[in-house]
């Protein structure tokens, strides 16, 4: 057992310190200049030379500016990628902000059940804490992005433009946590007095409309039609008028999402096996949250299969870790902290899941590969923080990165064996909602 800070410790700890005949130079150089700086590895942008075997042209990026939508950037990245190459109409965008609006009305929908299902717990029950900690977030799931299409289509971007509230959604979640965290105390008193359950539901439905009072003038309101107009890379122009997002959506993209699969590597739990996250789902009988676990090196291996076909790749991962932001790179040595201070701190991805150091804090997309021998050395990923931001806005990822780091991909089933089409038959396992993939 530890035992207590006594003077004979600290006499100790200092002594051990000035053993040390470096001390003087390493304290001078870190607080000077930082923790980052004092351990950066300059040989980090040679081995991430922005060469690319297999390189797809998906022209400029976009930017989620000060916002947590980085699930439905990316998702929209890899579908204006399918119309540009279909239609030649080189960096078409889509309406981020038309896919937002509805992720907020049916998010305080689902709230508003999940609070009600848990109505007879106490209010400091884990579960019940987990609904209320941040029910205004913005971040999200690629299911969560798919669903939302499936039932209310898509928009280009000019007839549902982004908003103030939309490139900086602090101010608009900081409502909306209030909110819904009031309305949750409205539900559970409702519920401990024995309500009728069309009291509740009349109660829900007042609450849900002032949610759309909230976003519609947050956000402004979704047009129900609206008249699509471009010019493709010849010059020609095409319109077509009065279009439902839906049906947009079906004539100019028609993509089955039941023909993907969320591939994931959590080492933490068994491989070869189907799980959800239900906690984390967005519409109440919508799209649920499902991963096929598999090995890292398959997980690679699917997302070269579809890079070489011409198809971009939605991915989960935790940017936040071994990152140079302005630069654009994404190395497992970059800051060798370990180094600078004679340390240990490696830990397994498995590890990394079960300890909270390992997390999935970001979507991007990847859009090339460097094939060397067969083998991936470095990718090339299109992020969704404008152009500013690494060279034009995209990013070099060693391979090294991505087997530490990435988490998730999203991948056509038909890259699948056999043998993991049939996994996907069996029942879930659902995980409970501390589990580090949500």
């Amino acid at each position: 057992m530890t035992s207590a800070l006594t003077n004979k410790k600290i006499l100790a700890l200092r002594d051990q310190y000035k053993q040390n005949k470096e001390a003087p130079i390493l304290t001078r150089t870190i607080t000077k200049n930082g923790i980052h700086a004092a351990s950066y590895d300059n040989t980090a942008a040679t081995r991430l030379n922005r060469t690319f075997s297999i390189e797809l042209d998906t022209g400029k990026v976009t930017n989620q500016k000060h916002s947590g939508r980085c699930w439905e950037f990316s998702m929209l990245n890899t579908l204006r990628h399918s119309f540009a190459k279909k239609y030649h109409v080189k960096d078409f965008q889509l309406s981020q902000n038309y896919l937002f609006f509805w992720d907020k009305i049916e998010r305080a929908n689902i709230f508003y059940q999940n609070i009600e299902k848990t109505s007879q717990k106490p209010i400091n029950d884990r579960e019940v804490e987990f609904f209320l900690e941040a029910p205004g977030q913005d971040g999200g799931q690629w299911a969560m992005a798919a669903g939302l299409i499936e039932k209310y289509g898509l928009l280009p971007a000019s007839a549902m433009p982004e908003s103030y509230n939309t490139n900086k959604t602090d101010e608009f979640a900081e409502v909306m946590d209030k909110k819904l965290r009031k309305d949750a105390l409205k539900i559970r008193k409702l519920v401990a007095d024995r309500a009728t359950k069309e009291k509740i539901e009349a109660s829900e439905n007042e609450m849900l409309a002032e949610v759309y009072r909230i976003a519609a003038y947050s956000f402004g309101e979704p047009p129900k039609k609206f008249d699509l107009e471009y010019r493709d890379d010849n010059k020609k122009y095409h319109r077509e008028a009065k279009l439902t997002a839906k049906k947009f959506y079906k004539e100019y993209f028609n993509k089955n999402f039941d023909n993907y699969v969320v591939v994931t590597n959590s080492p933490d739990k068994p491989l070869n096996k189907l799980y959800s996250l239900p906690c984390e789902n967005n519409i109440i009988k919508g799209r649920t949250i499902e991963f096929l676990n598999v090995d890292m090196k398959l997980l690679a291996d699917l997302s070269i299969q579809q890079l070489k076909d011409g198809e971009t790749v939605w991915f989960g991962n935790d940017v936040l870790q071994q990152l140079d932001r302005q630069a654009g790179l994404l190395d497992s040595d970059l800051y060798q902290t370990e180094e600078l201070f004679s340390i240990n701190t490696k830990m397994t991805k498995a590890e990394r899941l079960l300890t909270g150091e390992g997390q999935v804090s970001h979507a991007m997309t990847l859009t090339g590969v460097d094939l060397i021998d067969k083998q991936p050395t470095k990718w090339k990923v299109e992020n969704s923080w404008g152009d500013k931001i690494g060279k034009d806005g995209y990013f070099a990822m060693s391979q090294d990165w991505f087997e530490n780091f990435v988490y998730e991909v999203v991948v056509h089933k038909k890259y699948l064996s056999k043998e993991l089409q049939e996994i996907l038959k069996h029942p879930v396992e659902e995980l409970p909602f501390w589990d580090p993939l949500h």
